[in-house]
């Protein structure tokens, strides 16, 4: 196994820089040894298909929703590699092309969330549901969309939806958490403990949902990341969400500056389809934002 994780570089704590507080300097230390993994190159496949889609589209004679079809998918394709306006350019095009395509409209519900234009991206779930009240994952989407724009008790409906879809899966415990805790952070914690019950416990994410109720360490979870990784893009992935989920858990806790390195871990990973790298960044410019607002400099680190 470890053959193929010979890139994977142990980084001290020097990386987290000289905090400015006694709480960050506390914080700094616990960040210890942390697993740096080989970012994850640019698909050469998605490349390719990107390449064909392209082609056909050009040099295609097409039905309306056929081609709407195909941008849909380029699109994604976009997205997958980090080419965010492309990804919505054919996004709108595929919607005008065919108006009902849901798929479409949930892709583009994140771009507009990830934007902060929330009324767009309300009006891009809410149309996506209206077309598959089956999608499960506009429920994700737009319990996502709620949690960041300031309405927690809506984004709570939609992240139970989701988590009684799969109530297996830390993941969407870890959402109905983050926005559950906005509203009432006690009984937030009782229902995680409830949760907790049915997770699945193959699953290394569980560790998390065990951090967030204090029944292991950040030493003990950072430590155990590598588990059962068998290749280096397994390992990408899983630091992608393990140092997003770490960022929101020394962001509740007020530890701005190891909150923003951890979104800055997760970015560093390059996986852009996942959430947790989308949602990184918004976090940082989050971080900035009240950083501003406060004239502090809290999250900048030396």
């Amino acid at each position: 196994m470890y053959k193929h994780l010979s890139s994977i570089i142990l980084l001290s704590a020097f990386l987290f820089g000289c905090a400015n507080n006694s709480g960050s300097m506390q914080g700094n230390r616990q960040m210890g040894n942390l697993l740096l993994a080989e970012p994850a190159p640019m698909s050469q496949r998605s490349q390719l298909a990107i390449a064909r889609y392209s082609h056909i589209l050009s040099n295609t004679d097409l039905e309306d929703e056929q081609r709407a079809q195909l941008l849909h998918q380029r699109g994604t394709l976009y997205d997958s590699v980090g080419l965010t306006g492309l990804a919505q350019y054919d996004f709108n095009q595929a919607i005008r092309l065919k108006p009902d395509l849901a798929e479409a409209y949930n892709s583009l519900g994140v771009h507009y969330t990830l934007q902060m234009n929330f009324i767009q991206a309300y009006e891009a779930f809410d149309a996506t549901l209206d077309i598959n009240p089956d999608m499960e994952f506009a429920f994700l989407n737009r319990g996502i969309a709620l949690y960041y724009g300031g309405r927690p008790d809506l984004a709570v409906r939609d992240f139970v939806e989701f988590y009684d879809k799969n109530a297996s899966d830390p993941y969407r415990a870890l959402w109905n958490y983050l926005a559950s805790s906005e509203i009432d952070k006690p009984q937030a914690l009782i229902e995680l403990a409830q949760q907790r019950k049915n997770l699945d416990e193959t699953n290394w994410a569980t560790q998390l949902v065990d951090l967030y109720l204090e029944k292991t360490t950040e030493n003990e979870l950072l430590s155990s990341l590598i588990s059962g990784v068998t290749s280096q893009q397994q390992l990408t992935d899983r630091l992608c969400e393990a140092y997003f989920y770490l960022g929101k858990y020394h962001s509740a806790r007020d530890n701005k500056g190891i909150a923003s390195n951890y979104f800055k871990l997760a970015l560093s990973t390059n996986v852009f389809e996942y959430v947790e790298h989308r949602y990184a960044r918004l976090e940082l410019n989050l971080l900035r934002d009240k950083a501003n607002e406060t004239g502090t400099d809290e999250i900048q680190t030396q």
